[in-house]
């Protein structure tokens, strides 16, 4: 059976699909298509990881003030985690109020971003460079590992978003 879509103001649908002897029937549904539901749960599951790790992040900066670069300008780790909790509050408002692609890449790459560097500074010492801080951090503790699965959890429902059709497709 084929089916096609085509959507209405603001929250009417009309189905088009062929019956088995080839004649078309039309049904009309309320509530949002399908396409759409599954862009604002997708866009949902992003921001609420996003909101995770914004907030973690935000809640650990003050302890990590300590941890600097050693070359000029000095660098914090808690200045870093406050740049992370921006960007991923940026990604997450860009996520909810827009529909664009754009804005699930900049969370795709914010999140991933995010993930990337906890895991790369928990198995591997990079050691600090430049102004950046040695951020060798090899435990565990509750909130690291909340904020990692947010950012996947995040990162995925972002590349998720991106791999939608951005139409649905008509004959």
């Amino acid at each position: 059976m084929d089916m096609k879509m085509t959507v209405g103001w603001p929250t009417m649908f009309r189905r088009v699909h062929e019956n088995r002897d080839g004649s078309d029937v039309h049904t009309l549904g309320v509530g949002p298509s399908p396409r759409r539901a599954t862009h604002r749960l997708l866009a949902l599951v992003v921001a609420s990881g996003l909101g995770v790790d914004a907030y973690v992040h935000w809640q650990l900066a003050p302890g990590f003030d300590g941890i600097q670069g050693t070359a000029s300008p000095h660098i914090s780790q808690g200045g870093l985690f406050r740049l992370e909790t921006a960007l991923a509050l940026i990604a997450m408002l860009l996520v909810l109020l827009t529909r664009h692609r754009l804005g699930a890449l900049v969370a795709f790459l914010i999140a991933a971003g995010g993930l990337g560097a906890v895991m790369l500074y928990a198995y591997v010492d990079v050691g600090g460079f430049g102004p950046l801080p040695d951020m060798y951090d090899p435990i565990w503790y509750p909130e690291k590992t909340i904020s990692a699965i947010a950012e996947a959890v995040a990162a995925v429902g972002a590349l998720a978003l991106l791999t939608l059709p951005s139409r649905v497709s008509r004959r």
